[in-house]
């Protein structure tokens, strides 16, 4: 009986595991989408705040090209800029929520194989396919 109750509370570790291992994953992957745009934002700020302030410039739309004023196409960037930061924040303390709750699942796992080690054998002898 306390096997099979064992053998379940494993399964649920184990989704538990699966579940928030992918989400890391996934916040992982936002994070380095964000810090792209926001290296992307930066330089373009950099390459902007050298040109005279009469200088013509362009914003791309789509597959096409619109006279904009050099102030307009800086605060865009550097409201990209300021955006992307902020997300990077959210997303940082995402990835520190996700990982605190990874390290309790797994300390919830070593617990649950310590006390049974039968449990333990018998998922140490399974082969991976």
């Amino acid at each position: 009986m306390a096997d099979e109750a064992n053998r379940t509370a494993f399964m649920e570790i184990q989704g538990q595991m699966v579940e928030i291992t992918g989400k890391l994953k996934q916040v992982q992957n936002q994070m380095r989408n964000k810090e792209g745009e926001r290296k992307r934002a930066f330089l373009t700020l950099e390459e902007l705040r050298q040109l005279p302030d009469d200088t013509n410039t362009y914003k791309s739309i789509g597959r096409t090209f619109v006279l904009e004023p050099r102030s307009v196409l800086m605060n865009e960037q550097e409201q990209k800029f300021k955006d992307s930061e902020a997300a990077i924040t959210a997303l940082q303390t995402s990835k520190e929520y996700l990982e605190k709750q990874l390290g309790e699942v797994e300390n919830n796992l070593r617990e649950l194989l310590h006390q049974d080690p039968t449990l333990a054998r018998q998922i140490m002898s399974m082969t991976v396919v």
